[in-house]
């Protein structure tokens, strides 16, 4: 049978900021709790007194990660590209070749972006607009799902042993979301990671990477 303090508890594991607010010690519990009785009543089918929930915030014992800021001092270059179109393609028995294809008819060009990926039902590439006539042609038998255009990179080295350093990523989408910057596409290697932004936020991000790796 599920408690207010399993309710309450539930909410705030599924709001990171909210739980990395509590871990810090900065949040009003008066406040959270009047904010949070609207759901806590609904998931609970009654009323809830707000001393209840307020209860149920001091019982709560985040797990505060500790980031370590070298990690973040010793981010790499950040490399910014214009001009690049996302297409995503559903799978099928001929994706595969048309890969290829594209692959061997753009392994010359010096200059251009062509990243590729997919999962059990879909493809995604992502090209420099200069490509969009090539995967146009090869990809013309294909189920398009969508096709994103004037797409910009940031790519940005990772220090080394990154995937050892907890709260790396967390913390770089945390200050993004907090700015209101949305990312509309990712893509990681062992060395490098990029973020894909519509147009107009790639200013603001850039600056913001800026201001982590000096911070």
């Amino acid at each position: 049978m599920k408690t207010i303090t399993t309710c309450v508890h539930d909410i705030i594991r599924h709001q990171p900021f909210l739980d990395d607010a509590i871990a810090r010690d900065i949040i009003n519990f008066s406040g959270l709790a009047e904010d949070l009785r609207p759901e806590v009543e609904k998931e609970m089918r009654k009323t809830v007194k707000v001393g209840s929930i307020i209860m149920a915030l001091r019982r709560y014992a985040p797990k505060r990660t500790k980031i370590n800021k070298n990690s973040l001092r010793e981010l790499g270059d950040i490399i910014v590209r214009s001009g690049i179109t996302e297409y995503t393609f559903l799978n099928s028995k001929t994706i595969i070749a048309n890969k290829s294809r594209l692959l061997d008819a753009v392994k010359d060009q010096t200059g251009v972006y062509l990243n590729y990926s997919s999962n059990y039902q879909e493809s995604n590439i992502l090209v420099s607009s200069s490509l969009t006539d090539l995967v146009e042609d090869y990809f013309r038998n294909e189920v398009r799902v969508t096709i994103k255009e004037e797409l910009s990179s940031i790519t940005i080295a990772l220090p080394k042993n990154s995937s050892q350093s907890v709260g790396l990523y967390f913390y770089i989408f945390k200050l993004l979301a907090y700015e209101g910057i949305p990312v509309f596409e990712i893509v990681s290697t062992s060395n490098y990671f990029a973020l894909f932004l519509e147009r107009e936020y790639v200013n603001k991000a850039f600056l913001l990477l800026n201001e982590i790796k000096s911070s």
